[in-house]
């Protein structure tokens, strides 16, 4: 297990695939925690491989994905169910919830990424 800061916030691939949120691609697109090298090798995990990461909020599994330009300490999680399972709603009166500093964990796991009708399914959405 490692401690991380989690951030989200858009991408490309996740921008492209807005139009089907029950595709393959925009699960493939979102479904990913993207980490530090070192921080891969902590938790002893390869790209590709699962990893469930969790918050003070709730905990989701999702693909951990190499990002070598992250910083030690800094997970990233693209915008999309997956995020916002793991963030707060509380938007300290600016009506935008906290997108970024997440403190999180972040271990390996054999679960499986849940599609997202299941994920919202085993929310309460």
């Amino acid at each position: 297990m490692v401690r991380v800061k989690l951030i989200t916030g858009r991408t490309i691939e996740q921008g492209q695939n807005l139009e089907n949120k029950l595709s393959e691609e925009y699960q493939k697109a979102v479904a990913v925690c993207e980490l530090n090298e070192d921080d891969m090798k902590e938790i002893g995990v390869s790209e590709g491989e699962n990893v469930k990461v969790k918050t003070q909020f709730g905990e989701i599994v999702v693909v951990a994905k190499k990002a070598s330009a992250n910083p030690k300490g800094i997970a990233f999680i693209p915008m999309g169910p997956w995020a916002n399972a793991v963030i707060g709603g509380d938007t300290h009166g600016v009506g935008m919830p906290q997108f970024k500093g997440i403190d999180a964990e972040v271990e390996k796991t054999s679960e499986k990424v849940l599609p997202v009708k299941e994920l919202m399914k085993s929310l309460g959405v």
